[in-house]
Parts: structure tokens; C-alpha cells; sequence
């Protein structure tokens, strides 16, 4: 028994070892994780300094706008950002993995849809919709005292891009484009109007809590595709480009070129990562409709979830 005790001992002891010195390759210096202006991408990039932290990282957070981050990726004065839409990011994000300094980490398993909106009761004053050439009928009924006799389209922050301007031009869609200034503002609009059942269209996202609080449509544009975006000759309009509706898809993970290599634990645990739609959208309207604080709601998620995150980090 004594002698089984000495070998389990000196087993422990090289473990304990090798984990030392796997632990002391790793830097002590601080992740730095980017953090944008809407509550799901706050909630994401929470549940992941968490998690890192859980793991004995040190983890920090810095604003930064959604694409202008990509140049702080580069430089590795950003580290990880956990939310490039596969609907507005792609396009910098492949610039960024092209150059050599961005890697892409991998889904987040949330997949997303980003496109104009409208509740049902526009599609009684507009009733081609949800078929974007309604718009070209009706974009009057849109109009407010500001913009008519043009249709007003509320859009999102303009760091979020999305080129709505250019798909107006492009589908010559008598409407004006207004830039809400936050996450927050865009769906004070939305409760706004439907209260008064006044007209609006506007971007809307998912996951989100608004589709399933709100009854509506996205509207039907032109399929999208990479070409429709890159060659003006690729559409319905032959002189221009952006012709079509927004891509949809996965959300991903991007990390400065160098996080694998000087924090290769937490590159395995930043992959490994992975959680759905519907749980984000219960959280986000947690945050957004219950008025829950965002870190109450990240450790909600830790402690129910502690045997998923952990398992991730024992991978």
C-alpha cells in the first residue's frame, strides 16, 4: 500500500510539474478583449473573459468600434474579438485573415441574420411586402415629416456598416437612410412606432429578443451573393453594386495572429467555446426588457452552464 502511495505520490508530483511548466509557458500578460455597443455582443465577450479568467488568465476589456478593431487585431494591441457577423464583417474579416495578422478562431455556434424589418401592420399599408419591390411603390407610406415624400429606414450604428446606403442607390429605393446612434436607440425607435402603429423600417437582428416581442417580416431582397457585392455587373442593376440582399451566416471568433502562440490554453478554450441563438436571445432580453445588469446576467450562464465552460477548459 505504502509503495502504491509513493508511486501515486511521484505521479502527482510530475503532474503537478508539467502542468507548472505548461502554465509558466503561458504569458501573464492581459488578454485584451474587445467590447462593442449592443447587449449580445457584451454578453458574449463577458461569458468568455469568465471563462478565461476561471482558467487563470488575466483578461481585459477595451471598446472598440465593430470594424475599425480589425486594425487593432493586427497590431496585437487587441487580442480577441467575439463577434465578426458573417452579414457586415466578413468582407474585413477575410481582409484582416489575408494579411497574416488575424487568425480566424472559429464559429461561435450563433448564426446570424441582419436585413430590414417591418411590423405586420406596414404590410397592410405596403402589401407586395415582404418583396423588396413593394418598397418601390410604397416608400411613402415609410415617410415621416422629416424625409417625404422619400421612406425613412432606420439602420444601425454607422461603426456597424452594412452598406445601406449603397443598397438604396443600388435598387434606386426612394428612402432615406437614418444611422441610430446606439444599439439602444434603434430599438427605442421600433417600441416607439409600434406602440403608435406608426410606420417603420429598420434593421433588425438575430439573435435578438425583438422578433420574437415584435410581430413582422424581413423583407425580401435579391439573393445574396459574394459577386453582388464585389461586381457592379452581377444584379438587378447592372451599374452598381451591393444589388442584393445582406449574406447571413455564422457568427465568428477572430484573434490577433500571436494569441495561439503566446496563450496557446486559452486559443484551445477561445475554440472550444460555443453557444446557440436562442440562448443569447433569452439573454439579451434579460438585459434589454427585464433591465437585468450584464454581469448578472454572464454569471447566471456561468453557474448554470459551470459543467460545459469547465469541460472546455479541461480540453
Amino acid at each position: 500500500m505504502r509503495q502504491n502511495l509513493r508511486i501515486f505520490g511521484a505521479a502527482a508530483l510530475t503532474a503537478a510539474f508539467s502542468a507548472s511548466s505548461a502554465w509558466s509557458a503561458e504569458s501573464a500578460d492581459p488578454i485584451r478583449l474587445t467590447l462593442h455597443d449592443w447587449s449580445g455582443q457584451l454578453i458574449n465577450t463577458k461569458i468568455m473573459g469568465r471563462i478565461l479568467q476561471e482558467a487563470g488568465y488575466n483578461v481585459e476589456y477595451v471598446q472598440a468600434d465593430y470594424i475599425a478593431q480589425f486594425a487593432g487585431l493586427k497590431t496585437g494591441d487587441l487580442h480577441l474579438a467575439m463577434e465578426i457577423w458573417e452579414t457586415t464583417g466578413r468582407e474585413a474579416l477575410d481582409e484582416a485573415t489575408a494579411s497574416g495578422k488575424v487568425v480566424n478562431a472559429g464559429e461561435t455556434g450563433l448564426m446570424a441574420i441582419e436585413e430590414w424589418w417591418y411590423p405586420s401592420y406596414m404590410k397592410e399599408r405596403c402589401p407586395g411586402l415582404p418583396d423588396w419591390q413593394a418598397l418601390k411603390d410604397c416608400a411613402d407610406e415609410f415617410s415621416t415629416a422629416e424625409t417625404s415624400p422619400n421612406g425613412r429606414y432606420v439602420g444601425g450604428p454607422v461603426t456597424w456598416g452594412g452598406f445601406d446606403e449603397e443598397r438604396v442607390e443600388a435598387l434606386e429605393l426612394d428612402f432615406e437612410v437614418v444611422h441610430a446612434g446606439t444599439d439602444a436607440a434603434l430599438f427605442a425607435e421600433l417600441e416607439s412606432a409600434y406602440q403608435r402603429q406608426d410606420p417603420i423600417v429598420l434593421w433588425i437582428y438575430v439573435p435578438h429578443w425583438a422578433p420574437a416581442k415584435y410581430e413582422g417580416e424581413f423583407v425580401e431582397f435579391p439573393p445574396y451573393s459574394s459577386e453582388c457585392y464585389s461586381d457592379p455587373s452581377v444584379g438587378v442593376n447592372p451599374d452598381l453594386a451591393y444589388d442584393c440582399g445582406k449574406p447571413r451566416g455564422p457568427i465568428w471568433k477572430a484573434a490577433w495572429a500571436g494569441l495561439p502562440e503566446k496563450w496557446p490554453g486559452a486559443y484551445e478554450i477561445v475554440q472550444a467555446y460555443n453557444i446557440s441563438n436562442d440562448e443569447m436571445s433569452a439573454m439579451v432580453g434579460k438585459a434589454d426588457l427585464d433591465g437585468v445588469d450584464i454581469d448578472a446576467v454572464v454569471s447566471d450562464w456561468m453557474t448554470v452552464n459551470k459543467e460545459r465552460w469547465s469541460g472546455w477548459i479541461a480540453n
